[in-house]
């Protein structure tokens, strides 16, 4: 899948899933309508993480969404996942074109117009920007942390690659971050934490759907 088509991106974490395996997640969320799931569950072991990722590879090839995965270049190339999401301390992203090839997806975060710039020149598909409105699911330095819509607007007008908004993100506020002119948002808590993932997934896609007929001036023209 295009970077383009990330309308709705699920970035996985198991430990605020209320006891729900995140295969049983992404399950719901695909089902649901997510674009992009991205493999991250920072907190689990390296060959735990594989096995994980064996399984979502399955499952996101079967309902065509693309799986990525969060820093481990190594864990993509042994699930055979799309791609990687790399942040501003990680390997750099040209290296991880050189590791992965012209095929694969690359994501990286960035915060500031500058990183935006970089993160293109380099190489990458895409960005993911933020903490737009802050995070508790993630640790962020505080000049990341709720960057606000002027910083998307600002980085979208920076850079011809989709940008994802990520952080804070509900299906309450999905909607100016789309209209900014981020192709789409990223969520952990929105839909892992849902009473029902899959309800929570339909609903942001919906909201960013809606959002991008306002920004494409669809909305009461008709």
């Amino acid at each position: 899948m295009d970077p383009s088509s990330y309308g709705t991106y699920l970035v996985t974490q198991q430990s605020i899933s209320a006891g729900r395996s995140t295969i049983a997640v992404v399950e719901d969320a695909t089902a649901g309508g997510v674009d992009v799931v991205q493999l991250r569950e920072k907190e689990t072991e390296t060959r735990r993480r594989y096995e994980v990722g064996l399984e979502l590879r399955e499952l996101t090839a079967e309902a065509g969404v693309d799986l990525i995965v969060n820093d481990r270049v190594d864990v993509a190339q042994a699930i055979d996942a799309d791609g990687v999401h790399v942040g501003q301390s990680d390997l750099p992203v040209a290296v991880i074109r050189e590791l992965l090839g012209s095929d694969a997806v690359i994501g990286c975060s960035t915060s500031t117009v500058d990183e935006a710039r970089e993160a293109e020149a380099a190489g990458a598909d895409y960005l993911g920007v933020g903490a737009v409105y802050g995070t508790f699911s993630k640790d962020v330095a505080d000049d990341e942390d709720g960057i606000g819509l002027e910083r998307i607007a600002a980085i979208v007008d920076a850079v011809s690659i989709p940008v994802v908004g990520i952080g804070g993100i509900t299906a309450d506020n999905a909607g100016p971050v789309v209209e900014a002119g981020a192709t789409g948002v990223a969520v952990i808590s929105e839909i892992t934490a849902a009473d029902d993932p899959r309800a929570a997934t339909e609903r942001l896609a919906e909201t960013v759907e809606t959002a991008k007929d306002v920004e494409d001036g669809s909305v009461g023209n008709e």
